[in-house]
């Protein structure tokens, strides 16, 4: 059984793990250089510390996969405004994690009074679009070639879901 918890100092060597399989076998994350231990506390605390969760999909010991989001953009304009990341273990996808992770991600938001959440996504990444789709979020912009990773340029997908939380 999956339980979604916020994640705990212990856990960052497991999302360091899960991050940097993806930022090495996919274009999912526009970065080149994979995430040492002292990065991924970085990453933690400065979430921590804005109030905005990082969590973990936990299997008995083990994280099958991790979520959080932060600003969009800075300036007191966006601050109904977030950008969310999941990402799971390649060994434990398409059993709900992910679907799992976002339910939570957005419950958190809205309990923050966040009115968007964006996702940003490579254009060929069709199973993160699709999954995205699903879930009530809507396309509404393409970056072409903005990206560039493993010897070419790639285009971003931003896709948005508003969230029912009425902005003050």
């Amino acid at each position: 059984m999956t339980n979604i918890r916020d994640a705990q100092e212990s856990d960052l060597e497991s999302i360091r793990a899960i991050y940097n399989h993806v930022l090495t076998h996919s274009t999912a994350i526009y970065n080149d250089r994979p995430a040492t231990l002292d990065d991924r506390k970085a990453w933690w605390r400065a979430r921590v510390e804005r109030g905005y969760p990082v969590l973990v999909a936990a299997e008995e010991e083990r994280v099958a996969g991790f979520a959080s989001f932060g600003d969009f953009r800075a300036g007191p304009g966006y601050r109904f405004t977030v950008e969310s990341t999941i990402h799971v273990d390649p060994t434990a996808r398409g059993r709900g994690i992910g679907t799992a992770l976002l339910g939570e991600l957005v419950g958190r938001a809205r309990t923050l009074g966040k009115h968007v959440m964006i996702a940003g996504v490579d254009s060929e990444n069709v199973g993160s679009l699709q999954f995205l789709e699903r879930n009530g979020f809507v396309q509404v912009g393409h970056l072409g070639e903005v990206g560039f990773k493993f010897g070419r340029f790639l285009s971003l997908i931003f896709l948005q879901l508003t969230i029912d939380a009425v902005a003050r």
